[in-house]
């Protein structure tokens, strides 16, 4: 379905997504009202939405899009997905799989169109019973939980990431009392509305990373958009370090930096947990953080926007577990170590 205002976009658009037999269009709309009444009435796999319409609009409109669409993907196709990143932020937080900036008008071509239908074909079917199931492979057996104490947590994330990173949050006991690491693929312009709103919903302190940071127990450090973020350490104090070599998965920010030097400087304790998204970053640095001795879990297929990122961890036999993001955080609160008043710790 496509939900926009503009007569020449929906055209424009339906127009790009029949050239490509696996998309039919089954419904389009004017408004937000428009789009929640005729889902009542038809099923689709994704809705394509725009966040600058009359009447309510599309960004307040995404809670009730989404349960009218019954398990469909919200694809945000808007000007502001470039412009207003604060909006788009926004909507990614309130259940958005991915967004794409609109070009301008009589832009409508090229690579614009190549992008939108690849993004379709990883959003794929809507998260039914009956959708066909993706791919054939199974995730492998669980790996032992590690018995050692926590001591950083690392959190890898990428399409549907901001909704999935609430869900997270919210699970986690107010203190956990080590720092953590966040790598979520957005564009630099974005990371400071997403460390603001991730502050907020996770009732901590989260600020873009700079290089030479300190990572202090409970503050959130996130990977900036044009660096990979690492840890290291120095005098006995763990730091940020920034990189901006080129990672095997392609992406920059990339999850594989991260939790490999997570690996190499903490080893047993460093726990890594990999969200929604799209491809396989943090396959390759969960290899190399569980052969150092830590630990990885993964969000599951059913509460995943696209079961890209964790599906690769999971059937690579690299996690210890499998579950919602709510249920994740449950675990990780399992692997605190609390201190004591007298100095001792309880775990």
């Amino acid at each position: 379905m496509i939900v926009d205002d503009s007569m020449v976009a929906r055209a424009v658009l339906t127009r790009m997504i029949d050239v490509d037999a696996g998309f039919e269009i089954v419904g389009v709309a004017g408004t937000a009202e428009d789009a929640i009444l005729a889902l009542g009435q038809i099923m689709v796999d994704i809705v394509l939405l725009d966040l600058e319409m009359p009447g309510v609009g599309g960004l307040k409109s995404i809670p009730r899009i989404l349960e009218a669409a019954k398990g469909a993907k919200v694809l945000i196709v808007s000007s502001l997905a470039e412009e207003g990143a604060e909006q788009t932020v926004a909507a990614l937080a309130l259940g958005a799989a991915d967004t794409l900036p609109k070009p301008g008008t009589g832009r409508f071509n090229g690579r614009f169109s190549e992008v939108l239908l690849g993004k379709l074909r990883e959003l794929g079917y809507a998260d039914r019973a009956s959708a066909p199931v993706a791919s054939p492979n199974k995730p492998a057996g669980l790996r032992p939980p590690t018995q050692a104490p926590l001591r950083l947590l690392a959190v890898g994330a990428s399409t549907g990431g901001i909704h999935a990173l609430g869900a997270f949050f919210a699970g986690l006991p107010p203190q956990i009392g080590v720092p953590i690491l966040v790598t979520q693929h957005l564009p630099p312009a974005f990371m400071p509305v997403f460390a603001r709103q991730l502050a907020a919903a996770a009732g901590r302190e989260a600020l873009v990373a700079e290089d030479g940071m300190k990572l202090l127990p409970d503050r959130i450090v996130i990977a900036p958009g044009e660096a990979h973020l690492v840890v290291d350490e120095m005098n006995g104090q763990l730091i940020a370090r920034l990189l901006k070599s080129r990672a095997s998965s392609g992406c920059m920010p990339s999850v594989d930096p991260m939790l490999a030097s997570a690996g190499a400087v903490i080893g047993p304790g460093a726990v890594g947990i990999i969200l929604t998204g799209m491809g396989r970053d943090g396959t390759s640095g969960s290899t190399r953080l569980v052969e150092a001795g830590g630990m990885v879990m993964a969000q599951d297929e059913a509460s995943s926007a696209v079961w890209g990122m964790p599906r690769a961890v999971a059937e690579a036999g690299l996690a210890s577990a499998i579950l919602p993001p709510a249920k994740l955080a449950r675990r990780v609160a399992s692997l605190m170590t609390i201190d004591l008043s007298d100095g001792s710790t309880c775990k």
